[in-house]
């Protein structure tokens, strides 16, 4: 299986290389100037070069301030970008795999499934929703992961919410259940989630014995997703390795 890789240099992308490594996958993650998701030629002609069976779209913009801020720019990277990927993946018959996230819901009513009506609170939700539509509309061979994750590191904050929840995993799990779901054969969408629920909080304790806790009633900043617990129709959830 030949992979091709966008934003291979984020925390997902490093551990996907590493776990297509691992099973001997052939991947490819290309550097944002060779593949600039953007730009529809870029993406074409990296695609025409590798060739791949598969292309798995990470590269985005995240940050949730930043989305708010410049939302044109968000627009342009979160859904303008995965158009021009979606367009390049089906002019050239390969399945596209799109990364989404648990951030698509209102936060308010979880677990969330597969088939729960989407809610987005904030610029880089609804772009990351918008994102999936286009996925779904211009290319029928595709797989939308949403999923909710953070790097095995210490938390970059130097406090975490105790009323802000989810079905958590780290990068390296994700990576290693994104494997498992291509081998699979699944396309459509699913959920990639963790079998426990718990607050930030308790998620960051695991890594970074030292932070401390918070309320959303003291964060001031754009709207969030209070609850981003995911569950699946289709799939077992996956471990959270501690």
């Amino acid at each position: 299986m030949r992979v091709l890789l966008t934003g291979g240099t984020g925390r997902l992308g490093r551990e996907l290389q590493k776990v297509f490594h691992k099973y001997s996958t052939e991947c490819h993650a290309p550097p944002r100037t060779m593949v600039d998701v953007v730009n529809m030629d870029s993406i074409k002609r990296c695609i025409k070069k590798i060739k791949p069976e598969i292309v798995i779209h990470t590269a985005a913009m995240t940050d949730i301030r930043k989305c708010e801020i410049d939302w044109k720019l968000a627009e342009l990277v979160n859904a303008g970008g995965t158009h021009n990927v979606a367009v390049a993946c089906k002019l050239a018959g390969c399945k596209m795999i799109h990364i989404s996230t648990a951030c698509v819901f209102d936060g308010e009513h979880s677990p969330f499934v597969e088939s729960s009506k989407p809610g987005p609170k904030n610029m880089y939700a609804l772009t990351k929703y918008a994102a999936e539509q286009v996925v779904k509309n211009v290319n029928p061979r595709h797989l939308i992961i949403r999923t909710n994750f953070v790097p095995r590191e210490k938390w970059k904050y130097p406090k975490a919410f105790t009323d802000r929840f989810g079905t958590y995993l780290f990068a390296d799990d994700v990576a290693k259940a994104i494997n498992e779901v291509i081998i699979s054969g699944i396309e459509g969408t699913v959920h990639i989630c963790g079998s426990e629920r718990m607050s930030m909080y308790e998620l960051a304790k695991i890594t970074t014995a030292g932070v401390q806790p918070m309320t959303l009633k003291d964060y001031d900043g754009p709207p969030l997703t209070r609850d981003m617990s995911l569950s699946s129709e289709r799939i077992e959830p996956f471990k959270l390795t501690r």
